[in-house]
């Protein structure tokens, strides 16, 4: 599943996003969604979110639901 419906993304699940700094590279990071950050409901380079870590970035793909 990809990360560029907001309602697909909630608060606890596993995902892997691409950092700011990593963009160019395309190198994923993974954690758990602590943050939406985007408001709206779809974004064509994936939904914004802050992981548990503090790490901010924009989900690629959805690990688990």
């Amino acid at each position: 599943m990809n990360g560029q419906n907001r309602k697909d993304i909630v608060p606890g699940i596993e995902v892997d996003i691409v950092l700011k700094t990593d963009q160019r590279t395309g190198k994923l990071t993974s954690g758990i969604v602590r943050d939406i950050l985007t408001n709206s409901s779809t974004h064509p380079h994936g939904i914004k979110v802050r992981l548990s870590d503090g790490q901010v970035g924009r989900v690629k793909s959805i690990k688990s639901k």
